[in-house]
């Protein structure tokens, strides 16, 4: 391992300007990635993981973010060293997707809905690397098998509204990598992949690692991904870092009380049946006293039968319908009160179309649902939007769940003012 870092970030701060005066978003941050390295940054949803990783490639300023302090020191190799502050938007152009990739935590934002994933994923190598349409689209099909994306020619002439959340957050990840960078930033890089699928993605970032000496920096809340992927370990907590040491130093020998926290909160298997609230979360701050299991009943609440969901294919001049994709086929599961019915397997075999199928958010093409007695299939309309007060969905992506023109408050108290259930 050369001794000069990659990458060096020196008491970084960063403020977010509101209406009603800055927010630190991170206050004062420094630690090193050096060639070879994977530094995994850990920490809760909050405390400036993402915002020092946006920062570094400055592209926290696009959102709302004000770098106002610190140095951001990157090893270009054929230019030199130099501080991220002062380069021009031309060079981080240039800088980005080429030297630093960035796996982006959010997959359905990441990628543009108006392009095909063919060219969203040649467009750095054309730009960055001068290849010809052919030699792009060939580069593009051999990361898609990388990634383990089945029939790539294929999914080349798709959008992505038209692939699951796991396969979008693959395509994201082929992306970062195509034109091999030094530094390699990963958001949350396997939090919509199903765990085969982010064992071979993990493999293939470590070997990427060592054959050409990529820096990772790893940003995650998953403590078994830290212990499988990291050299070292940075752990922040409310904009500032409270720990760092090699990955043995933190997990046999964690000193601030936080990190300990992380560590205790790891949910072992089966550890959660019929139990609370783990310690760690009454450690920090929560106020709610004992909280009590609600025990489940033998009495179905939700009852499917048969259920069967497929989206038609079009093709030619006139987009008739060629073909299907059986998204589900001839589900059958009851739900009993106060119980959870866990529905597993791997990206793109059908889970969340079984969920917006429950609800018709798609609509299904046959079988029955029953809900508390009632037949969702049969529903009209007006019958359906009012029960729909009983059944709710929370979707994987939250970036392209909420309306980014309206503020959080009038996103929560919405249904409520719909359905007029407001209190007070």
């Amino acid at each position: 391992m050369l001794d000069q870092p990659i990458a060096q970030i020196e008491n970084l701060r960063v403020e977010f300007q509101t209406k009603d005066g800055p927010v630190v978003g991170v206050e004062d941050v420094s630690f090193s990635i050096n060639p070879g390295e994977t530094v995994c940054v850990v920490g809760e949803s909050g405390s400036g993981k993402s915002v020092s990783s946006l920062s570094l490639m400055r592209l926290v300023e696009y959102g709302g973010g004000e770098i106002a302090g610190g140095r951001m020191i990157f090893d270009r190799k054929d230019s030199g060293v130099m501080d991220l502050r002062d380069a021009d938007p031309d060079l981080m152009r240039t800088i980005r997707g080429n030297e630093i990739g960035m796996i982006f935590q959010e997959p359905m934002t990441a990628l543009n809905p108006v392009f095909t994933v063919g060219r969203q994923l040649t467009e750095g190598l054309r730009v960055h690397r001068g290849m010809s349409k052919k030699q792009a689209e060939e580069r593009a099909l051999e990361l898609m098998r990388q990634v383990r994306i089945p029939e790539p020619e294929k999914r080349l002439d798709q959008y992505p509204h038209e692939l699951s959340g796991g396969m979008r957050q693959r395509v994201v990840i082929a992306i970062a990598l195509a034109c091999e960078p030094r530094l390699l930033i990963a958001d949350e890089p396997t939090t919509a992949l199903d765990v085969t699928i982010q064992a071979e993605i993990l493999a293939l970032m470590d070997r990427l690692k060592r054959e050409t000496g990529t820096a990772v920096m790893f940003i995650t809340h998953d403590m078994a991904v830290v212990a499988q992927m990291a050299d070292r370990v940075v752990v922040m907590f409310r904009g500032n870092k409270v720990e760092e040491g090699t990955v043995e130093e933190i997990f046999e020998n964690p000193q601030h009380p936080y990190t300990k926290a992380l560590l205790a909160a790891v949910p072992k298997l089966g550890e959660m049946r019929g139990k609370a609230a783990p310690e760690p979360m009454k450690l920090l701050g929560s106020d709610q006293g004992e909280i009590k299991p609600i025990l489940g009943t033998d009495e179905p609440l939700l009852t499917v039968k048969g259920l069967t969901t497929r989206f038609p294919v079009t093709g030619g001049l006139l987009r008739r319908v060629v073909a299907n994709v059986h998204a589900s086929e001839d589900i059958s599961f009851t739900v009993n009160k106060g119980q959870t019915l866990s529905l597993v397997g791997e990206s793109g075999c059908g889970k969340s179309t079984v969920g917006r199928s429950l609800l018709r958010l798609v609509e299904p093409l046959s079988g029955q649902i029953t809900l508390d007695g009632k037949g969702i299939m049969e529903m009209n309309q007006s019958e359906l939007r009012e029960s729909r007060l009983d059944m709710q969905m929370i979707f994987q992506d939250p970036f392209a769940s909420l309306n980014p023109q309206m503020q959080l408050i009038d996103q929560v108290a919405e249904p409520m003012r719909n359905y007029g259930t407001e209190i007070g």
